[in-house]
């Protein structure tokens, strides 16, 4: 019957629902590369950052509850080293949201057969620059992300929000530098597919180290054992 859920393990909706996920913001937001280009400009570069934010904030609330909406395999690493999320899973996570990126990416290809990059990221000032430009960018998105997360996943009411905003908000600023990708599957696929790989080591590698820079701060902003539960002005004797 087509009303009766599959019968899948947790695992298993775990990693389609990060395959669906990953396929979904690449789509959507290499997508939205693509179309601006194709249609002179239509899009616009807010509205291709505003793209990625909503994606990202519509699946938080839709998988958040399922996979926690990773949709990054630096997110995956970062709840990892932070002790949020098993050892084990790390590496189905990070294939099934290559998978579902390299999907989207091959879909696009299909439709924009023409199409030079497929919204691959790519340095605008030289390899330095974007290099610590997605290191700064991933450094701050996975200490939101792990301020706002419960446990391994990414939810509640203002998790969505919260992660949504912040992506939309970096891709404004700094899509025009770097691109703005902070995600190693984001940049990996439609770099493959359309055979724009040389640059890629700077979306792989400087995500990867910004996420893993973010777990001490988190763990530095987090509350002792001896702080007590009262409101922060009476903790700091503020009348």
């Amino acid at each position: 019957m087509l009303n009766q859920p599959l019968k899948l393990s947790d695992t298993a909706r775990r990693l389609l629902a990060e395959s669906f996920g990953c396929f979904a913001l690449v789509f959507c937001g290499t997508g939205a590369i693509v179309i601006n280009d194709v249609s002179n400009g239509a899009i616009g570069h807010a509205g291709i950052a505003m793209t990625f934010g909503l994606i990202v904030l519509a699946l938080i609330y839709a998988l958040g509850d399922i996979s926690g909406c990773h949709l990054n395999p630096a997110v995956s690493i970062g709840f990892w080293i932070a002790r949020k999320f098993p050892g084990h899973l790390v590496a189905p996570y990070i294939t099934c949201q290559c998978a579902g990126a390299l999907l989207a990416s091959l879909m696009l290809r299909g439709m924009f057969p023409t199409h030079p990059t497929l919204g691959a990221t790519l340095p605008a000032n030289g390899s330095a620059q974007s290099f610590l430009m997605e290191f700064i960018l991933t450094w701050i998105l996975l200490l939101v992300i792990l301020c706002v997360s419960t446990g391994s996943k990414e939810k509640g009411a203002m998790a969505g929000i919260a992660v949504g905003a912040l992506i939309a908000l970096e891709a404004m600023f700094a899509g025009p530098i770097s691109g703005a990708s902070m995600n190693p599957a984001r940049s990996l696929d439609p770099a493959l597919v359309s055979m724009h790989l040389e640059s890629v080591w700077i979306y792989l590698v400087a995500p990867l180290t910004g996420a893993i820079a973010s777990v001490p701060l988190f763990y530095a902003l987090q509350p002792s054992a001896d702080d007590s539960v009262g409101p922060l002005d009476e903790r700091m004797n503020v009348p």
